[in-house]
C-alpha cells in the first residue's frame, strides 16, 4: 500500500487550476489494510466535527470572529502598504485532500491540505524557530533566499492580531498571494505529517479581508470534483467551471461566519419515506457544506429518524448488534454472492423540486467496514447538519459567491 509521491505529476494547466488528490492517496503505505485507513478517516472527522461543534456552538468562527477584524487586503501592488495579522489562529487541521503548489521564483512543488473550513494559507518556512520544524519529505521554502518574498508587518499591537499558538510570518509573493509563513509547529491541538507542507483555505470568497484562495483570486467561482480512494486524481479550478448548473442550493449569507458555505436542506427522503427536519433558513437549522468531514453528521433528533427509516427500509439484511463503538451504529451482515440493495437518499434544498434535488446512491449511503456495509451518516450535538465529503463523491461541485448558489452535476467524476 506504498506510494512513489515523486511520481504524482501535474498535467499541462492553464492559470488558476490546480490538481486534486485524496489524502488516502499518501495515508494508504502507513496502514496496513483498508479497514485501518476507514478507522483513520473516520477518526479525523470525528475531531473535525468536535472542533467545529467548538466553535460554531460557542458563536465563534475558524480564522475570523467580530473581536478580530481584518483590514482590508490592498491589491494595487506587491509593494502596497498592506496590514496584516503578524500571527494566525489555527485549528485541528484535517483536511481530506491534497492540491500541489509550486512557490515562490524558485518554483518549489509543495504538497497543501486544502480546506473549505478555513480561510488562511500559511506553509512552514525556513529558518526555523530551534526545533520548530517538522520532518517534510519536499524540500522547506527558505523564505530569505526566495526572490519574490515579502515580509509584511502586523496590522497593530499583538492584541490586535490574531492570537496562536503557532508563529507565522506574513508575506507576499507572486501573484500578490499573503500567506503564512510556519516557523514553529512545535504545539497546537493538531500535527502534519512529512507529505504536507502547509494547508490553502478554499473559505467563501469575502469581498474585504479575505485571506482564502478564492477571496486573493478574486474568484467568485470555485469548480472541484472530490477524488476517492480509488481516483488517481481531480482537479480544482477558479473563475470557470466544467460543470451545468441545472440542480442547485442557495448559499445562505451569514455575517457571523462569512467563510463558512451554508446551504438550506430544505426536505430529506429515505425512497419514499420523508424525514421530517426544519427548513434551514439560519445557522441553527441550516445545513454546512465542509470538505473536511467525512461523515455527514445530522442533529441528534433527526439522526435518530433517520436511522430508523433506513432500517426499516432495510429488511432483507441481518442487522449487526454490536458494530465498532464510535464509528457506525447501523451495520449488516451480507452473505457472500449476494447483491445488497440498499435504498437511495434524495436531498432537497431550498424546495421540493428536480432542480433542487441530490440523489444520493448506494455507494454515497453505505460504506463497506469490516466486513460489513455500514450506514454512513452520523449524529452529532449541534442543532444543522453538517454535508460531508463522502456524500460528495462522484459529484462535480461549482461554489459560485456572486450568484450564491452551490450547484450540484451528478455521475461526473470518477
Amino acid at each position: 500500500m506504498s506510494i512513489d509521491l515523486t511520481k504524482l505529476s501535474d498535467p499541462p494547466m492553464p492559470s488558476y487550476m490546480f490538481t486534486l488528490f485524496s489524502r488516502d492517496l499518501f495515508e494508504k503505505s502507513k496502514l496496513k489494510d483498508y479497514d485501518s485507513l476507514l478507522e483513520s478517516k473516520v477518526s479525523r472527522s470525528q475531531a473535525r466535527v468536535s472542533h467545529l461543534a467548538s466553535i460554531l456552538g460557542n458563536g465563534n468562527s475558524i480564522g475570523a470572529n467580530g473581536n478580530l477584524m481584518r483590514p482590508h487586503i490592498k491589491h494595487e501592488s506587491k509593494t502596497a502598504d498592506v496590514k496584516v495579522p503578524e500571527t494566525t489562529s489555527t485549528y485541528y487541521v484535517n483536511g481530506e485532500y491534497v492540491a500541489s503548489f509550486t512557490i515562490g521564483g524558485e518554483q518549489i512543488k509543495n504538497y497543501f491540505l486544502i480546506d473549505t473550513g478555513s480561510d488562511l494559507i500559511w506553509w512552514q518556512c525556513k529558518p526555523c524557530t530551534e526545533g520548530g520544524c517538522y520532518n517534510q519529505a519536499d524540500p522547506i521554502y527558505v523564505a530569505p533566499n526566495s526572490g519574490t518574498y515579502e515580509k509584511l508587518d502586523c496590522v497593530a499591537k499583538s492584541e490586535s492580531c490574531f492570537t496562536s499558538n503557532r508563529i507565522y510570518d506574513v508575506t507576499s509573493v507572486l501573484e500578490r498571494i499573503l500567506f503564512g509563513c510556519g516557523r514553529d509547529q512545535t504545539s497546537g491541538d493538531g500535527s502534519f505529517g512529512p507529505e504536507y507542507a502547509g494547508i490553502a483555505g478554499l473559505g467563501r470568497r469575502v469581498l474585504t479581508s479575505g485571506y482564502s484562495l478564492p477571496s486573493q483570486f478574486e474568484a467568485d467561482i470555485m469548480s472541484m470534483c472530490l477524488p476517492g480512494l480509488h481516483s488517481e486524481s481531480a482537479t480544482i479550478s477558479f473563475h470557470t467551471t466544467p460543470f451545468d448548473n441545472s440542480i442547485s442550493a442557495e448559499l445562505l449569507p451569514n455575517p457571523a461566519y462569512p467563510n463558512f458555505y451554508f446551504v438550506n436542506l430544505y426536505k430529506v427522503f429515505i425512497n419514499e419515506r420523508e424525514i421530517p427536519l426544519n427548513p434551514s433558513i439560519s445557522i441553527e437549522s441550516g445545513c454546512l457544506v465542509d470538505t473536511g468531514t467525512v461523515i455527514t453528521n445530522f442533529p441528534q433528533d433527526i439522526y435518530n429518524v433517520f436511522r430508523d427509516t433506513f432500517r426499516k427500509e432495510v429488511q432483507d439484511l441481518t442487522l449487526v448488534d454490536n458494530t465498532t463503538p464510535g464509528a457506525f451504529d447501523t451495520c449488516y451482515n451480507v452473505d457472500p454472492g449476494v447483491v445488497p440493495n440498499f435504498p437511495v437518499v434524495r436531498m432537497y434544498f431550498g424546495g421540493q423540486n428536480p432542480n433542487n434535488m441530490v440523489l444520493l446512491t448506494h455507494q454515497q449511503v453505505v460504506t463497506y467496514f469490516h466486513g460489513l456495509y455500514c450506514l454512513a451518516f452520523r449524529a452529532w450535538d449541534e442543532g444543522f447538519t453538517i454535508l460531508g465529503n463522502y456524500q460528495l463523491q462522484g459529484i462535480g461541485l461549482t461554489f459560485n459567491t456572486a450568484e450564491n448558489t452551490l450547484s450540484f452535476q451528478l455521475n461526473v467524476c470518477d
